[in-house]
C-alpha cells in the first residue's frame, strides 16, 4: 500500500476516532504511518483528503444501508424494502455513531468551504437517484423529475432521522415506526387527491 491509500486509510480511521473538526494533519499522518508532507503533495491539503475519506466513508455507508433494497423481501413490493432499509438506517444509526456525527461536522464545515460543499452536493444527487431506482424501481433516465422528488424525500428523511438518533436516541423512531408514518403520510395525501 503506497502513502496515497494509507493516508485514505488514516483519514477514514481519524474520522472515525476524532471526528471532522478535530482531525488534524499530524493525526492523519500519524494514522497512516506517513510523513506529514504526503497529505499535501497526494491531496493538496487536510481538508481534500478528509473530504475525500468522508465522501468515500459516506458513500460505502450508503450502499451497506441500501444493500438489499433491490432484492426481494418478506412481503414483497416497495414497502417491504422500504421498511428493510430504514431497519438498516436505523440499526447504522448506533454501529456507525461516529460516521454520522463526522459527516454532521462535515456539513457545519460546508457553509464556508465552496469545495465541501460542491462535493457533499454531488454525492446527495447520486444518491438521490440510487434511492429512487433501489427502492421504488424508478430509474432517473426514464422519470428524472420524479425519481428526484422521491429521492429527496429519502434524503431528508434520513436527514432527520440521524440528526434524532444523535441528539437522543432513546426516543429516536424505528425502521418499522419510519414506515408506518409514512404510510400513513402517504395515505392522507392519496385521500386529498
Amino acid at each position: 500500500m503506497g502513502h496515497r491509500e494509507q493516508l485514505m486509510a488514516g483519514a477514514k480511521r481519524c474520522l472515525e476516532e476524532r471526528g471532522f473538526a478535530r482531525t488534524t494533519s499530524r493525526d492523519i499522518a500519524a494514522a497512516a504511518n506517513a510523513p506529514l508532507g504526503t497529505i499535501n503533495y497526494h491531496y493538496g491539503s487536510k481538508e481534500r483528503l478528509l473530504n475525500a475519506a468522508l465522501l468515500e466513508t459516506l458513500d460505502e455507508w450508503s450502499e451497506k444501508v441500501r444493500s438489499g433494497s433491490a432484492e426481494p423481501v418478506a412481503g414483497s413490493g416497495a414497502g417491504a424494502r422500504v421498511e428493510s432499509m430504514w431497519a438498516r438506517v436505523v440499526e447504522s444509526e448506533t454501529t456507525d455513531r461516529p460516521l454520522l456525527v463526522a459527516s454532521a461536522e462535515a456539513l457545519a464545515q460546508a457553509e464556508r468551504s465552496v469545495e465541501v460543499r460542491q462535493q457533499l452536493a454531488e454525492a446527495f444527487e447520486r444518491a438521490r437517484t440510487t434511492l429512487a431506482a433501489d427502492l421504488h424501481g424508478i430509474e432517473g433516465a426514464e422519470d428524472g423529475e420524479v425519481a428526484r422528488a422521491v429521492g429527496s424525500v429519502h434524503m431528508a428523511l434520513i436527514a432527520g432521522l440521524t440528526q434524532q438518533w444523535l441528539v437522543d436516541p432513546e426516543r429516536a423512531p424505528s425502521g418499522r415506526e419510519v414506515a408506518t408514518g409514512l404510510r400513513r403520510i402517504a395515505q392522507a395525501l392519496e385521500s386529498d387527491s
